[in-house]
């Protein structure tokens, strides 16, 4: 019984000797896949931490958001106190423009959002405008939420 053993071990050995290894004829998908969600998850989690995190309440309407660019975009936020931040650092109404035209000068782009809580008045925000024009910055964009009545009498 024991000789019996040996030469099937032995023809085995042999076999796999003269048969090689063949090449694989599938490819498997399977970790791509994997790594894709594990990616995708990542970013899903990443992607609203990547925004400015000054808390405002911002106005809802129904216009379409703007087209998206290269350069990370420049956002002044007002809050409801009337405290103005650019990014997220605080900065003096007094200090604003100087502020502004030296970011100007290291930008390419001239496109700037402005970010004002609701309950901030109109005046305030004509002013933060003006001293963003007069900062260097001739294209503004006014950051809403969606979701607002459109005035055109539609409902939908």
């Amino acid at each position: 019984m024991g000789a019996q053993l040996a030469k099937k071990r032995s023809a085995s050995r042999r076999r796999s000797r003269r048969g090689g290894f063949q090449p694989m004829a599938e490819i498997n998908v399977t970790p791509f896949v994997d790594v894709m969600l594990v990616l995708l998850i990542i970013f899903m989690v990443a992607a609203p931490l990547m925004t400015v995190g000054v808390p405002v309440e911002l106005p809802k309407t129904s216009a379409a958001s703007l087209p998206s660019e290269n350069e990370e975009p420049l956002t002044v936020t007002v809050t409801a106190d009337g405290v103005v931040m650019i990014q997220t650092t605080e900065v003096t109404r007094e200090d604003l423009v100087n502020r502004l035209r030296a970011i100007a000068a290291e930008r390419s782009d001239d496109r700037i959002f402005l970010r004002a809580d609701g309950s901030v008045p109109y005046n305030t925000v004509a002013q933060i405008m003006g001293a963003l024009n007069a900062g260097g910055f001739s294209s503004i964009g006014l950051v809403t939420d969606t979701g607002g009545p459109k005035l055109d009498g539609s409902d939908g």
